[in-house]
């Protein structure tokens, strides 16, 4: 028998704002019971019906640069005038008890793990069409016409950053995206650089 092994594997999922990478991801994990959750950090004020350690663990921007000067984060970054930042202590935790891992996080974090973390597999979400984006963005109700403007800006630059990640999956249908996205997990546990033991399996034959 084939053994993997047993450190469990850390997945980036990033896209901009408005590509309905949560939803993906909240999806992914109804399939999935051997993939846990990271729950970032942030400092901008919970949206209707998020809940704090839920959605994100909700901090005051003192309470986070505190955090920051603790070293308590494995990447942080400021995005729309609010903090963002992925605990370090409880992904360790869940990686070295064979847990895989899947990080939402912004493109600006996602490459700071990259650097310090090249193993981890990083998945690019983008939405249909530029058009559809904006739709989503406004759709929303929850932002200023000016924030949903800076958002929809930043889209720009950070799908440009596309081609430093290892897959990308067009959300046209969240089912079609979701399916794609496990089909992605599915292929990584198959790597041959995955596989733990092969001498002794091919020693049993």
């Amino acid at each position: 028998m084939i053994k993997t092994k047993k450190r469990g594997q850390l997945y980036v999922v990033s896209g901009p704002s408005g590509c309905g990478k949560d939803t993906i991801v909240q999806e992914l994990l109804k399939r999935k019971d051997n993939i846990w959750l990271s729950i970032s950090c942030t400092s901008r004020l919970p949206r209707p019906k998020e809940k704090n350690g839920v959605d994100y663990f909700f901090k005051t921007v003192e309470e986070f640069e505190e955090d920051i000067k603790n070293d308590e984060f494995l990447e942080y970054a400021k995005f729309a005038d609010n903090y963002y930042g992925t605990p370090k202590k409880s992904i360790d935790n869940h990686l070295n008890n064979g847990e895989d891992v899947i990080l939402v996080i912004e493109i600006q974090g996602a490459l700071k793990i990259k650097e310090l973390l090249p193993d981890t597999l990083f998945i690019f979400i983008l939405p249909p069409s530029m058009k559809e984006l904006k739709r989503r963005l406004e759709g929303r109700g929850t932002e200023t016409k000016e924030k949903i403007d800076k958002r929809f800006l930043r889209a720009y630059e950070e799908i440009n950053e596309v081609n430093k990640y290892n897959y990308v999956v067009v959300n046209d249908e969240v089912k079609n995206a979701v399916e794609k996205v496990e089909a992605i997990l599915l292929s990584e546990k198959c790597r041959v650089d995955r596989i733990e033991e092969l001498d002794v399996f091919l020693q049993s034959s």
